[in-house]
Order: C-alpha cells, then structure tokens, then sequence
C-alpha cells in the first residue's frame, strides 16, 4: 500500500490543492495571511505539472543520471510531501500563530523553486516538468504574497533572510541528494 501511496501522491494532492483553494474565501484571514496559505495549493497544482506520468523523477533521471536513478520514487514522495507540503504547512500555521512574516517560508519555497524552473528552462533550452505552472501560477502567487506580506509590516529584513534562507536550504538539499546519489552510483 506505501509503494501504490508514494508511486499515486501527486493525484491525490492535485484535487486537494482545488478543494483547498475552494475553502479560502470561507477562513476569513486578511489578505496577507490568504496569500502566505494560497502558496500550497498552488504549489500542489503544479506538482501535478510537474509529476504526472513520473514526469520530475524521469528528466532528473535522464539529464542528471545519464539514465542512472539517482531520484528513486521514495525520495520523490519524501521530498514533495515533507519538503513541500509540511514546509508549507509549518509556515502557515507559524504566519497565524506566531508572525506573519515566517509565512515568508512558504512564499519564498515556491519563489526559488520557479525561479529554479525558469532557469533551467534558459540554461537547457529546453522545456522542464513544472516550468508551465512554475510561470503562471507559482510566481505570480509568490510574488503577490511577498508583496503583501511586506506592505502589512510584517515583511522585515530579518523574516525575508529566514524565508529566503530556507528556502534555498531546502532546494540545495534536493540537489545535494541528487549529486550525491549520482556519484554512489558511478562507483
């Protein structure tokens, strides 16, 4: 059942990323706050772009691997659900809970992941699974939440270091465990 639930995610998070954006009018937060909780289902509405058919796991695979699996399924599925969808989660609850600013987690999570998409697409010239949704939907969104979240006076300097900063943590993270799979791999 794990294998079919790590192998299936990405369905399962498409539709709860629309029945998620069905119940933001109903919460009731200011703006700022709707914003910093917009960035998850959106992220989960390009996770669809991004890992239908086993599209992610099988470019890395090919441009990063040379054909080897340096990005196995699990890996897909812990890093999308706890690497996204818990990283998402923590920052909203945070931005409700304790400051709205650390909502700026989230919104830079998905900022530095378009902005990933969009440079890989340039430097490969090339198409990438996620850069469609990257484009009109995570920059967008992110930057709106980043502007929001800013004017509201929550946005700090010190707030836009710890999104910023964790943001790309995470993403070299990923890379890293790539990299470094790849390389168990050609030994």
């Amino acid at each position: 059942m794990l294998a079919r639930l790590m192998t299936n995610w990405v369905y399962g998070g498409f539709l709860a990323g629309f029945v998620l954006l069905a119940l933001l009018p109903l919460v009731g937060a200011s703006l700022p706050l709707l914003l910093v909780m917009l960035q998850l289902p959106v992220y989960m509405l390009h996770q669809y772009e991004e890992h239908d058919d086993d599209r992610f796991r099988r470019f890395v695979n090919e441009n990063m691997g040379g054909g080897r699996n340096v990005l196995p399924v699990p890996a897909v599925f812990v890093i999308n659900i706890g690497g996204v969808w818990l990283f998402n989660l923590v920052s909203i609850w945070l931005a409700a809970t304790v400051d709205l600013g650390l909502g700026l987690i989230g919104i830079y999570g998905m900022l530095v992941n378009g902005v990933v998409h969009v440079a890989a697409a340039i430097a490969g010239r090339r198409y990438n699974p996620g850069l469609v949704t990257a484009i009109v939907l995570m920059l967008p969104a992110g930057l709106a939440g980043l502007w929001q979240v800013t004017a509201s006076g929550h946005g700090g300097w010190g707030f836009q270091a710890i999104g910023l900063a964790a943001a790309i943590v995470l993403h070299i993270a990923i890379i890293g465990y790539v990299v470094t799979n790849k390389r168990r791999l050609s030994a």
